[in-house]
């Protein structure tokens, strides 16, 4: 409840925020709306010279897509914000007003800023995954749907967990901004399906650095293409990333010296 209560207060000050510029909100969700036309029409494109890509069709494209988009725009809404903030606080050492709060401070960093004019995005995201599943005449059950929703948020988390090991680098390299970047460059390989990936490559968005499990997984799972073991396993995986994370980001906490120093 005492976090619930803490998300509630930033996203009231956030939206706040947001009111105080409503002409850019307006401008960004137009300009998101342009882009979103123009991955579309280069979908369009792919299509018009063949049937299928890696093995699927238009629909399903669409539909991953969509859980792209979904998982992207938690990431811009949470990660892009908080990252530079949290890079100037390192230098600055104003991450000592944070390490001395009554809350976790991988928590406050994290939650601190939200752009919340996003939510439009993921209104999008799910209308994309609904029309792309239809467009694909795939049938979701509620087993499926349900297995879909534990495997976006066990993929929402791995990228969460890359984040927070990206961003704890800073603890050791002072000016590290290059870290969304790097995080953004990883996640576009999930934009389309992990079969269009040589075997090699397949491997390592799968298993060693996981972003098929925030994307192509999810889908996989929706579409009833998955046995238990595996769903289990990318679970597992998720949490394995999460321990890993807070692990990484103790062991930055302990090396951050404040502005004291």
């Amino acid at each position: 409840m005492h976090f619930l209560k803490l998300i509630s207060t930033f996203f009231k000050v956030n939206v706040q925020m947001s009111l105080a510029y409503r002409a850019d909100t307006v401008v960004n969700i137009l300009l998101n709306l342009m882009w979103l036309g123009w991955e579309l029409l280069g979908l369009n494109i792919i299509f018009s010279n063949t049937t299928s890509l890696g093995g699927w069709g238009i629909g399903e494209l669409i539909a991953l897509l969509g859980v792209f988009r979904l998982i992207n725009t938690l990431m811009i809404a949470l990660i892009w914000p908080n990252t530079q903030r949290f890079n100037e606080s390192i230098r600055d050492g104003s991450l000592d007003y944070t390490l001395l709060q009554p809350a976790p401070s991988m928590f406050l960093v994290t939650f601190s800023r939200i752009t919340v004019w996003r939510i439009w995005d993921l209104v999008l995201a799910v209308i994309l995954i609904v029309v792309g599943i239809n467009t694909a005449g795939d049938v979701a059950t509620l087993p499926s749907i349900l297995t879909f929703l534990l495997l976006t948020i066990s993929g929402a988390v791995v990228i969460y967990s890359l984040w927070i090991v990206l961003i704890a680098l800073t603890f050791w390299f002072t000016k590290f901004d290059n870290n969304v970047t790097i995080l953004q460059a990883l996640l576009d390989a999930g934009r389309y399906p992990v079969t269009v990936y040589p075997v090699w490559l397949r491997i390592i968005v799968t298993y060693i650095i996981p972003i098929a499990i925030a994307t192509t997984i999810p889908l996989q799972a929706l579409r009833g293409e998955l046995p238990v073991e595996r769903i289990l396993l990318f679970v597992a995986v998720s949490i394995v990333s999460a321990w890993i994370a807070s692990l990484v980001w103790k062991a930055g906490v302990k090396r951050y010296s404040g502005a004291s120093s």
